[in-house]
């Protein structure tokens, strides 16, 4: 299956020279396999020595806390990209005190962790109309994700009320 993987793009057939199909039924698990793979012959050493503090993944995105007196950024840079050629792992470092992880910033004020909603420029605090079509339930997700995050997230008081 991996090595008959075919997409079309505008009415031509390519065939990859490496990796799964975007989208296949397969990728995911795939992907999720060698990942857990290389956490486990290659992350954990780097926390087992103390040069990385904390480690986590939500599929492709990855979240490392690092200790700035045992290993540097370009190190652990280098490292990650020399484990396997077809990954590239491309940092965001921290920029004044502040970070961020999916939709979440996380700050930097020592001696502790804050969490923040991170808002992208590209946010628009929108949701379908209650006089659309649509079903109730469609109309009500976005309220129950945003009502979801603010009760489940570690939020400092001066977030959680700009949350609300």
């Amino acid at each position: 299956m991996l090595n008959r993987n075919y997409f079309t793009y505008q009415t031509q057939i390519y065939r990859p020279t490496k990796g799964v199909a975007m989208g296949s039924s397969i990728s995911g698990l795939i992907t999720e396999i060698l990942l857990q793979s290389l956490e486990r012959t290659h992350i954990k050493l780097l926390l087992d020595t103390k040069r990385i503090i904390f480690h986590t993944r939500y599929t492709d995105d990855i979240l490392i806390i690092y200790n700035t007196a045992q290993i540097k950024l370009d190190t652990i840079t280098h490292y990650a990209n020399t484990i396997n050629n077809n990954f590239e792992l491309c940092p965001t470092a921290e920029q004044k005190n502040r970070v961020s992880f999916l939709d979440l910033a996380i700050i930097r004020n020592t001696p502790k962790l804050e969490i923040d909603i991170l808002r992208k420029p590209t946010t628009m605090d929108t949701t379908i109309s209650y006089l659309s079509n649509h079903p109730q339930e469609q109309k009500l997700t976005a309220y129950r994700f945003l009502i979801d995050r603010i009760l489940n997230l570690p939020l400092h008081k001066n977030c959680l009320e700009n949350e609300w």
